[in-house]
């Protein structure tokens, strides 16, 4: 099982280079931020946290770029795994947007790997043009978009939403295959999307229990006929010994932890009681 960092980004506290460092540096296997380009203050999508429109952290207002926060990280890191719980990538033009990605990935010797989300906040969608009732179809018309500009000479693409032809796109990606990672909730229909077109599954934090919905992964994972297994990313609170057996024998493969975005001390200080509590549950420190 790996270990990883969730750092919900804000233009206030530990910068996302250093805590990444921090993470590396204390052993960590990868290093998660979120998107949000902004949020309406009218909205009538319901936070799938609260039920309400009330949102849970004020955080959801000051998120920072993740792709910029990324690149900073990269920096002055040279192993840990650069990821996204969750991006959106339907707010961002499709193009532009995997050239950020596939630059990242060149410049980061192929650390990349894009968790997306299909989008709770449906009035943060329609403000980028994303109909609330097509954005998984959007979403996949992205994701195939982007892997033909990473991996054909000239890449072109037909959809209902993304559309381009012919084209030189360059830097391609240093890995031969960006590995997709869904957040949302575990439901049969996210779990058929993701046997279809994704890597792998990131849980959402109202889950604790994967077990029944890990299983039902698996079922939908075989019946698409795809090889090995999908990797599984769950977001935990605290090390809980019996909890990571039970996970791991449900098939999860990595679990996520949360930094909070406080002075660097403080949540240096914060990594290191962390750290040593994962290393007698398989975190390996450099």
């Amino acid at each position: 099982m790996r270990f990883g960092i969730v750092l919900f980004t804000s233009d206030r506290g530990i910068t996302p280079a250093t805590a990444a460092k921090a993470a590396e540096d204390r052993g960590f296997d990868s290093f998660f931020v979120p998107e949000h380009t902004h949020i309406p203050i009218k909205r009538e999508a319901n936070h799938p946290g609260t039920g309400t429109a009330d949102l849970p952290d004020d955080r959801y207002l000051r998120t920072l770029d993740p792709w910029v926060a990324l690149g900073t990280a990269a920096a002055v890191t040279s192993r840990i795994e650069l990821s996204t719980a969750v991006a959106l990538p339907t707010e961002s033009d499709c193009i532009t947007l995997a050239k950020t990605i596939a630059t990242l990935d060149h410049l980061s010797g192929g650390r990349v790997t894009l968790g997306a989300g299909f989008g709770w906040n449906t009035d943060e969608l329609t403000d980028h043009g994303v109909p609330g009732n097509k954005r998984r179809t959007v979403l996949r018309e992205y994701i195939e978009a982007m892997r033909a500009l990473w991996t054909q000479e000239e890449a072109s693409y037909s959809g209902d939403f993304v559309s381009f032809g012919p084209s030189w796109a360059y830097p391609k990606p240093t890995q031969s295959h960006i590995p997709l990672l869904i957040g949302a909730g575990g439901t049969d229909k996210t779990f058929k999307w993701i046997a279809r077109s994704a890597d792998g599954w990131i849980t959402t934090p109202t889950e604790s229990d994967v077990s029944a919905s890990t299983s039902l992964l698996m079922k939908h994972w075989e019946e698409a006929g795809r090889e090995g297994k999908p990797r599984v990313v769950a977001l935990a609170f605290k090390p809980n010994p019996d909890q990571l057996a039970s996970w791991a024998e449900a098939g999860v493969t990595d679990v996520l932890y949360g930094l909070p975005d406080k002075p660097d001390a403080e949540v240096l200080a914060y990594l290191d009681r962390l750290s040593d509590k994962l290393v007698p549950l398989g975190l390996t420190k450099p």
